[in-house]
């Protein structure tokens, strides 16, 4: 597929916004969705919506099997080595709850390590926050460089051999920072410790293989990579999450239940109690079919070239603070213009069409190491083209010009 045609396959695209060709430059808060996710979820609830596993009748059997169908082309996608290794979630967050609330509570105790870095997400802190209080753990950090990447060095020095967990982004939702993760997987797996690797910001926009990765844990969010809100899922491999028990209860998850005691179903269901997403598996195996008829290798590469575009005309524009690297980045640029406050920055761009995120980007320790109380980002997708960093260009010069006594 040509990506010049890609933009023409996301209707939402398609209108004007305050009298302007939408141009929608935060995707790393959520993605927008190709018609083929649109009709694939309507053509679920027209003809096919049932619960799963339940059921013998005829729909009930295509819900199921349109469900675990998604649950194998997600297995493909990240390749993982079994099915049972797929936990469906409602996204990232739930995902990282998962494991720090029935796997982290139960290995760790007083003395132990969780290893993170300060440019975690909220939702990759204050799980591992809540265990290190429940089991006296404790939290450290890898030093961050002045550019916001991380060196092994140091991080062979945060990892011993008291460290339990480690769980690590990918790639940061601030910084674009693409961090070494099989690098840092070697060094917990070399001091015995389980890794989780944050891949909110990394599934969408790379190809991810979690064998080759070779971490414990993964998560991803199906929002950002083109499909459904509400559905995301876990990959862990499978002596470990053979170990951990449920923590949500009911129907779906359960083997055998009398009045007092009750079994559970094998892997992957043990963890997926209730009815499950299966319109946001529908949705979300439609994407990961988009996701794969572009390349994920031609989506990397394309946004990419479009982060370096912006990286230079963006650098030109006197008093613009650029945050992190300037090589080996991923499509975001996080940045402040003087000391305009970026949500007037944001709203200036919204009068000329141009949607981008302003605030904290539930980062706020990392906000603090910026030395900032909030940035403006422009993060870039399968969708967007050069003209629309035109767009954010002369948006950017005229928010400059309008705001001109708050520069410097």
């Amino acid at each position: 597929m040509a990506l010049l045609q890609v933009r023409e396959l996301f209707p939402i695209l398609n209108q004007e916004v305050n009298g302007h060709r939408l141009v929608y430059l935060d995707s790393a808060a959520t993605a927008q969705k190709p018609i083929s996710v649109i009709e694939a979820m309507n053509r679920y609830y027209k003809m096919d919506n049932a619960n799963v596993h339940r059921g013998v009748h005829t729909l009930g059997s295509r819900a199921t099997d349109a469900y675990e169908g998604a649950r194998e082309k997600l297995r493909q996608f990240i390749n993982a080595r079994s099915s049972e290794e797929i936990i469906f979630t409602r996204g990232t967050t739930t995902a990282i709850n998962l494991v720090a609330s029935s796997y982290a509570r139960a290995v760790c105790g007083e003395g132990d390590e969780i290893v993170l870095t300060p440019m975690e997400h909220h939702s990759n802190l204050i799980p591992w926050q809540q265990v290190a209080k429940a089991t006296g753990a404790t939290l450290k950090y890898i030093p961050l460089q002045p550019d916001g990447t991380i060196r092994l060095e140091d991080v062979e020095k945060t990892i011993t051999d008291r460290t339990r967990i480690v769980s690590v982004t990918y790639v940061s939702n601030v910084l674009g920072v693409i961090n070494p993760i099989q690098a840092i997987v070697e060094i917990a797996h070399r001091h015995g410790a389980v890794i989780m690797v944050d891949g909110a910001q990394s599934t969408p926009h790379m190809k991810v293989d979690v064998q080759h990765l070779d971490c414990d844990f993964y998560t991803l969010s199906g929002h950002k990579m083109c499909g459904p809100t509400g559905i995301g899922a876990l990959y862990g491999k499978k002596e470990l999450l053979e170990q951990m028990e449920p923590i949500e209860f009911g129907g779906e998850m359960i083997d055998h239940v009398d009045l007092y005691e009750s079994t559970w179903k094998e892997l992957p269901w043990k963890f997926e109690g209730g009815t499950p997403i299966i319109a946001g598996a529908v949705g979300l195996s439609a994407a990961i079919d988009f996701l794969n008829e572009i390349g994920m290798d031609n989506i990397e590469k394309h946004e990419k070239e479009l982060a370096a575009l912006a990286l230079d005309r963006m650098s030109a524009i006197p008093d613009l603070q650029i945050y992190g690297p300037s090589v080996n980045r991923a499509g975001l640029i996080t940045f402040n213009l003087g000391d305009i406050h970026p949500h007037d920055v944001a709203t200036v761009l919204d009068a000329n069409g141009v949607a981008i995120r302003a605030g904290h980007h539930c980062c706020q320790p990392l906000m603090r190491w910026l030395d900032v109380s909030s940035t403006a980002r422009a993060s870039f997708y399968v969708y967007n083209s050069e003209e629309d960093i035109d767009r954010l260009i002369q948006a950017l010069l005229q928010t400059k010009e309008y705001f001109g006594h708050a520069i410097g």
